[in-house]
């Protein structure tokens, strides 16, 4: 096996417990139309292993905005924080949406400085999500 392959069975099993959706943003694979990548927690660059307990899905925007970062500036306290992990952290203890549900607000540091390192609120993606609301698709339920 080369460096970063992803067995099906494995891939299979993360998508599952994933729910088919975007660990960052939670956009829905349903939604959009498009398989999520399966993404590495701790990046294989920075000694992250291909295994469950180190992956999950991201969307491609996400995957792409997060690199090879574990860590980020929240942007209210100045702070450097982990970025979140959606394997082991619950998504609404750090992130809820806007009224209109086209938002992600960071509730933590860590929800504020993944929100922005990962561009949660990327222009395009408000305007999905505001389709998506009217559609009765949009928030998702964690």
């Amino acid at each position: 096996m080369s460096k970063g392959y992803v067995a099906k069975t494995l891939r299979d099993l993360i998508a599952l417990r994933a729910r088919r959706r975007c660990g960052y943003c939670l956009t829905q694979e349903a939604v959009v139309g498009t398989p999520m990548q399966v993404e590495h927690i701790i990046p294989e660059s920075l000694g992250g292993p291909t295994e469950a307990h180190n992956l999950w899905l991201a969307c491609a925007l996400c995957n792409a905005h997060k690199g090879d970062r574990i860590v980020a500036l929240d942007p209210d306290l100045g702070d450097v924080v982990r970025l979140f992990n959606p394997r082991t952290q619950r998504w609404a203890e750090h992130f809820s949406w806007s009224a209109a549900g086209d938002r992600i607000l960071g509730r933590t540091p860590t929800g504020r400085a993944t929100a922005v390192a990962l561009n949660l609120n990327r222009p395009s993606l408000i305007i999905a999500r505001l389709a998506w609301v009217s559609a009765g698709w949009h928030p998702p339920v964690e």
